[in-house]
């Protein structure tokens, strides 16, 4: 019987042949029957896949037999489902490229790996160990590492949120000081599984923050640890025909309808063809007009 998943994961270290590891994932990829999007640098690798689970997990052994992907921490989900071909209705396609990063912040020249990963960025956290320096501190700061849209429908309590539309947004904010009070705090980076905030922390630390940590494995591992029993509140965003995922059947609904301002975790593309944004919109109000979801999102 099929079973349809997904697997998050990221390495980060240096790869001396980017198109070399480009061209072997498009090929494992294609001969398994999998969909989803890889991005390989000189800095390492980042992907998201959809599949049937016995496919996923060759692919894993074969990722895992190259000495540098050796440890990686896959991120294990539910797919919604495969098409009378066997392929995940989650993606359309499968694409391997290379680029100068593989998140794009914008500050190639700014990140440094070595074989244990980036080099300076913040202190890894447990969703355990997060729990214990909540309970020991009453100055910790969450700082979400994700898009502005992200946190809409989904953040942990009282973070703080960067009026932000995409990654390289932060740098530019952290340059003007906007969060410079925050730099004698300790301040926990987060994000989808993690990625981001490799980048982010370390870019954080390097601007003088001076007691910077990342939440390990992302809000991913959290919601595994605590579901919505814990810091965590809402959904979370992810980037494929999913558009969000539960931790629990109690989860609670943070988002704001852009049209009518209902309770709701539904996202979707502008109807305006001539606008790229994305709103928090529920499904009664998908086709209000741009103008209104505009003066709604940047008011």
């Amino acid at each position: 019987m099929s079973t349809p998943k997904i697997v998050l994961f990221y390495v980060f270290a240096p790869l001396a042949d980017p198109e070399a590891i480009r061209v072997w994932q498009r090929d494992v990829g294609e001969a398994l029957g999998l969909r989803g999007r890889v991005l390989i640098s000189q800095h390492g690798i980042n992907g998201t896949l959809g599949g049937d689970l016995r496919a996923l997990k060759k692919w894993a052994r074969s990722f895992r037999s190259y000495g540098p992907f050796k440890t990686v921490d896959l991120k294990w989900g539910e797919g919604t489902g495969l098409d009378a071909d066997g392929l995940s209705v989650d993606f359309p396609k499968l694409s391997v490229k290379v680029r100068d990063e593989i998140v794009s912040f914008g500050a190639p020249d700014e990140l440094r790996v070595d074989e244990n990963g980036v080099v300076g960025g913040g202190i890894h956290l447990s969703p355990e160990s997060l729990h214990d320096l909540v309970e020991s501190r009453d100055d910790v700061v969450f700082f979400d590492g994700r898009n502005a849209l992200e946190a809409e429908i989904g953040r942990f309590r009282g973070a703080v949120v960067p009026d932000v539309e995409t990654t390289r947004d932060f740098v530019r904010l952290l340059d003007s000081g906007a969060y410079d009070d925050l730099k004698g705090k300790p301040v926990v980076t987060y994000c989808t599984g993690g990625i981001r905030c490799e980048v982010l922390s370390s870019l954080m630390v390097s601007r003088g923050f001076g007691e910077v940590y990342q939440l390990d494995g992302g809000i991913v591992r959290y919601g595994e640890e605590y579901g919505d029993d814990g810091l965590w509140e809402g959904s979370l965003y992810v980037f494929d025909r999913r558009g969000s995922v539960d931790f629990s059947d109690h989860a609670a609904v943070v988002g704001v309808c852009a049209g009518c301002g209902a309770a709701t975790k539904r996202t979707a593309n502008c109807p305006d063809a001539s606008c790229r944004r994305q709103f928090v919109v529920c499904e009664q109000c998908d086709a209000v007009p741009c103008a209104q979801h505009c003066a709604v999102s940047t008011r």
